[in-house]
């Protein structure tokens, strides 16, 4: 039984997965293409974003204060981001990094829910709270949104009930499981990542401008 599997999957050109599933090898290269192509994407985005807020300092303008944060942070300044995630978080330039990263992974709509809902608990007005609460519930929450994120059935029939009388606390319990899940999985690999690792290379100082 088990040679006739083996020269099923031979013939088709793929191979079995647990469950009698099979997964076609080009099916596996079209999806490495594609994280490859994601990766190269935030990192040519990133480069442009770091090229225009180095164009930008140059410019004296009033609001110049108000934007600090998007310019690249020194590789000191990289490295607190490693001390928690909060650091990070409240960093334009790391939001940025992170997002990106994110994507590169295909997973973000959990940094999307988790913004959608920093912005809803800074809603004061009652109508647009219930709006955006139907918002993040039809982007983030409902079976097959198109963001959808990864939490439990009770915590969706939970929320569900919720915006019905939508309050502030209406996403609390979804999005500290977001941000649990960031914190513990994607956050230490997007610090082993290699853009974060350049980041935190501190430039050699040439023979030139140690002579100045």
């Amino acid at each position: 039984m088990q040679s006739a599997l083996l020269l099923l999957a031979v013939r088709h050109g793929g191979r079995m997965e647990r469950g009698g599933r099979r997964r076609s090898e080009p099916e596996e290269a079209d999806k490495g293409r594609m994280k490859r192509t994601i990766i190269k994407d935030w990192k040519t985005r990133l480069s442009y974003f770091l090229q225009n807020s180095s164009n930008s300092n140059k410019r004296k303008s009033k609001k110049a204060g108000k934007h600090r944060n998007y310019f690249r942070p020194s590789p000191e300044e990289a490295q607190l981001w490693s001390e928690a995630f909060d650091e990070l978080l409240a960093n334009k330039y790391g939001l940025a990094a992170f997002r990106a990263f994110l994507k590169s992974e295909f997973c973000e709509e959990n940094i999307e829910f988790w913004l959608a809902c920093e912005d809803f608990k800074k809603t004061k007005s009652p109508q647009k709270l219930t709006l955006k609460a139907k918002k993040i519930y039809n982007d983030f929450i409902e079976k097959e949104a198109p963001k959808e994120i990864n939490i439990d059935f009770q915590t969706k029939n939970m929320i569900a009930q919720n915006i019905q009388e939508a309050t502030h606390t209406c996403f609390s319990v979804a999005q500290k499981r977001v941000y649990s899940l960031m914190e513990n999985n994607s956050y230490p690999r997007f610090l082993e990542s290699e853009f974060y690792q350049e980041l935190c290379k501190k430039t050699p100082i040439s023979r030139a401008a140690q002579g100045t």
